[in-house]
């Protein structure tokens, strides 16, 4: 059974960091890419960032460049979202999920269709 938890959210000031986490559970993340997605208040869900630990690759949203990093750790089955400078908009429920490895391109790793399984998500919040 396929079973992702998100953590680390919480409240934080502008320009400070917060490290989200994905544990997966059922997941081959030798196998898997692992997509994260954020939904705002009173907007859609977007896309974020990717990591295909099949070959390394790695994707993110324009917006975050710079100051997000994603990163996976297969022997902890965890895949992780380092936010740094974080932004009164970058407030909103975060939430990971699954993909095959062999959907995921420039073009499609944003495209919520592609994931398959998804967490519950995770509130990050930036105000002062």
């Amino acid at each position: 059974q396929v079973q992702l938890v998100e953590s680390g959210g919480g409240l934080v000031q502008p320009g400070g960091s917060l490290r989200l986490s994905c544990a997966t559970s059922g997941v081959p993340l030798d196998y898997y890419a692992i997509g994260w997605f954020r939904r705002a208040p009173g907007k859609e869900r977007e896309g974020v960032s990717c990591i295909s630990t099949l070959d390394g690759s790695t994707y993110y949203a324009d917006s975050v460049k710079g100051r997000f990093t994603v990163s996976s750790d297969p022997d902890k089955n965890t895949v992780s979202l380092q936010m740094n400078n974080l932004k009164p908009e970058d407030t909103a429920v975060y939430f990971c999920a699954t993909a095959a490895p062999t959907s995921i391109a420039p073009m499609t790793w944003a495209l919520e269709y592609e994931y398959g399984y998804w967490g519950q998500g995770t509130q990050v919040t930036v105000s002062s």
